[in-house]
């Protein structure tokens, strides 16, 4: 019997569950897949938004600007990367500038501070790249980029480390209402609790409906991206926006934390709710629209191409709330962008309102901080030295396009919620994320999985489930 079980580890499910852990409660996360960060949350821009954007009054407007507000505290906190490198929304033309305007006056109601409208020759300066015939910019410094890998392992493992139990290849298959208990049925047995939280993403709507009357919709929305080489990580160096329309913010141009170049995302409505595949067509839309506003970006530097899905929701509204016909059903549902950015926000708001239900008291002895994984390229020589002296794993580098080390690859596995396939280290240390994309390094670190976990290498998967790489061995076959 739990308190709260919360359906999906995505970035609002991980941040609930952290924020719930400051609190005396029998909390669990159940997660569809073998690891946090697995829909949604692994597959956007990394961006944070400023927060004028979303209409004003909105609950995507407050928790935007909230979360923006949290989020350099929280990457101290928990030790995550995060840059407050300030946006520019382009305009090319005269007759859109009070398309622009409106942008900053919504923004100005928001409560986003600093914003301020460029004029061409501000916008070059700051910028050199971006195209000839810009007309003016809004600039907002506010907006940042972050890992979302980073953030959302971090509030994960710091719940954890807080008592929050994780069960994942756990998928909810139906709920049932018994009395005052909520019994969630799944592939791993049935789970009793007090209060649900749905944090499932796209699959949000299947739960809500399982136990409301009054339905709601959610279209995964499909944003294909581009990643470029590091080499081309400084070609811009805040995040460039075209002018919004109905289908979002458009095609975005950003450095990554990681000193990438990502450009991206499409917007097009799809059915399928696990359509992650990148379309030619999607790609081309890429190309060409980031080039309306970025001149000169060196595409053959493109290392991969990727597709997320956005929850879409049909009144595009963030749903925080207790279901009303469905009494200790918390919905946190259609956390579409800036969901990354309003996260800690969401988080926050998800567990005032189970605090006020359950009249939760907290802990004395909440752990507020989290240390990330070593990475030596941050040690002085000296440092670095007496470190691979002591733990001799941290000189035999893995991935040699990312510099990752044995060492940290170790203590990614053995962490809390530690890496259990090839994705799961690439997310928590980037071994496999560099030029080759994993071409080199990808045999070597299944051998250290293997060898961590006492398993054999033909148990070793991609990303769970059936992603086995090998069969069997060729001596085998002999």
């Amino acid at each position: 019997m739990y308190d709260v079980i919360i359906i999906g580890s995505g970035v609002s499910g991980s941040a609930a569950a952290r924020e719930l852990s400051r609190y005396k409660a029998k909390v669990c996360v159940l997660e569809k897949e073998e690891d946090v960060c697995c829909g949604t949350s692994k597959a956007n821009s990394g961006i944070v938004h400023a927060g004028y954007d979303a209409k004003e009054g909105s609950l995507m407007a407050k928790l935007n600007v909230r979360g923006n507000a949290m989020m350099e505290q929280l990457s101290k906190e928990l030790d995550f990367p995060f840059q407050r490198v300030g946006s520019l929304v382009i305009c090319l033309r005269e007759e859109d500038m009070d398309k622009l305007q409106a942008l900053y006056d919504r923004g100005v109601a928001n409560g986003v501070p600093g914003l301020q409208i460029l004029n061409r020759e501000e916008v070059l300066e700051m910028e050199p790249n971006i195209v000839d015939n810009v007309y003016a910019a809004l600039y907002a410094p506010s907006a940042g980029i972050v890992c979302p890998f980073g953030l959302n392992i971090a509030m994960a493992e710091n719940a954890c480390e807080n008592g929050v139990e994780f069960k994942f290849d756990t998928k909810v298959q139906r709920l049932e209402k018994k009395d005052d208990i909520w019994e969630i049925h799944t592939n791993q047995g049935v789970f009793k609790t007090k209060y649900v939280v749905n944090a499932a993403g796209v699959y949000a709507d299947k739960f809500h409906n399982m136990v409301s009357e009054k339905k709601i919709h959610i279209t995964p929305r499909r944003g294909d991206y581009c990643l470029l080489d590091k080499t081309a990580g400084a070609h811009v160096s805040k995040t460039i926006f075209a002018l919004p329309n109905e289908f979002g913010k458009g095609i975005l141009v950003t450095p990554t934390a990681h000193g990438n170049l990502l450009l991206g995302p499409t917007a097009i409505d799809i059915e399928e709710k696990e359509g992650t595949n990148t379309t030619r067509e999607g790609l081309d839309q890429v190309l060409t629209k980031a080039g309306q506003n970025v001149k000169d970006i060196p595409m053959r530097q493109i290392i991969t191409s990727f597709a997320g899905l956005r929850a879409h929701e049909e009144g595009h509204e963030f749903i925080i709330e207790e279901v009303e016909n469905a009494k200790g059903f918390i919905d946190c549902a259609g956390i579409e962008s800036p969901g990354l950015t309003s996260s800690p926000a969401i988080g926050e708001m998800v567990a005032g309102i189970l605090k006020e239900k359950l009249h939760l008291e907290e802990k004395e002895n909440f752990i507020a901080t989290r240390k990330g994984i070593l990475d030596p390229n941050t040690l002085t020589k000296e440092e670095r030295v007496t470190l691979i002296k002591e733990k001799p794993a941290y000189g035999n580098i893995i991935c040699r396009c990312e510099m990752i080390t044995e060492g940290e690859i170790i203590d990614a596995i053995h962490r809390p919620l530690g890496a259990k396939s090839l994705d799961g280290v690439k997310r928590r240390t980037r071994a496999g994320m560099g030029r080759c994309q994993a071409g080199f390094c990808s045999p070597r670190t299944m051998e250290i999985l293997a060898r961590e976990l006492d398993i054999p290498m033909s148990e070793i998967t991609k990303s769970g489930g059936k992603s086995q790489i090998i069969t069997g061995t060729n001596k085998d076959q002999l």
